[in-house]
């Protein structure tokens, strides 16, 4: 039986693990793919252009956003992010889903924009551990880790603007509720009500004869 696309958004405050997620849900799942982003941040060293982020000038995002190829943008930490629009619907609509790794301002536009979104917040199991892991990551400055922990407390409080929340206290375990949510949304009455999810001989009896594929 196929099964419908999904656009999914996974928000945290940074050094959460919401990456992390995603790419592990990725590795377990074929129909799973990540949205990639544009940001006119600048690259760090282990990251790649169209892999990790669209990589562009903030003139070029600009631009960008003004034609339209946005479905929304943010600003954070002084740079742009955004998500691509077309990719997404092309995804949703070849029966993918497409996860949205991105912050709790994206994640809440993403909601506005496109209604049938469903919002996942990961929560860390503590402050502390949240600061110690920003700190492990070694690839920023203490004051943008300052930054981002200050960031965090005030994201922290929009918990409830989600549709779900996953505390990520052990990666394995997260990564199994994520999945059950997803693929319990694609299981919905409301995302099946097309013929092309069916074979003939249920069609009629479901009543979807009048329903458009």
């Amino acid at each position: 039986m196929p099964k419908p696309g999904l656009a999914v958004v996974i928000s945290s405050p940074s050094g959460t693990g919401k990456t992390t997620i995603c790419h592990a849900l990725i590795k377990k799942n074929s129909d799973y793919q990540f949205s990639i982003s544009a940001t006119s941040r600048k690259r760090r060293i282990n990251e790649q252009n169209g892999v990790d982020y669209w990589f562009m000038s903030k003139n070029k995002f600009l631009a960008n956003k003004k034609a339209g190829m946005f479905i929304e943008t943010t600003e954070y930490l002084g740079n742009f992010y955004g998500t691509p629009r077309r990719p997404l619907e092309q995804a949703i609509e070849k029966g993918k889903i497409i996860l949205l790794d991105i912050d709790i301002r994206g994640g809440l536009s993403i909601k506005k924009a496109v209604p049938q979104a469903v919002a996942i917040f990961i929560v860390p199991p503590s402050l502390p551990e949240l600061k110690r892991r920003l700190i492990n990551r070694r690839t920023e400055s203490l004051e943008i880790q300052k930054r981002r922990l200050d960031e965090a407390y005030s994201e922290l409080k929009r918990w409830n603007r989600y549709d779900y929340v996953v505390v990520n206290d052990d990666l394995r375990k997260a990564v199994s509720e994520v999945e059950t949510i997803i693929e319990a949304e694609r299981r919905k009455t409301n995302r099946l009500a097309r013929k092309r999810f069916w074979t003939k001989s249920l069609i009629k009896p479901l009543g979807l004869t009048k329903i458009s594929r």
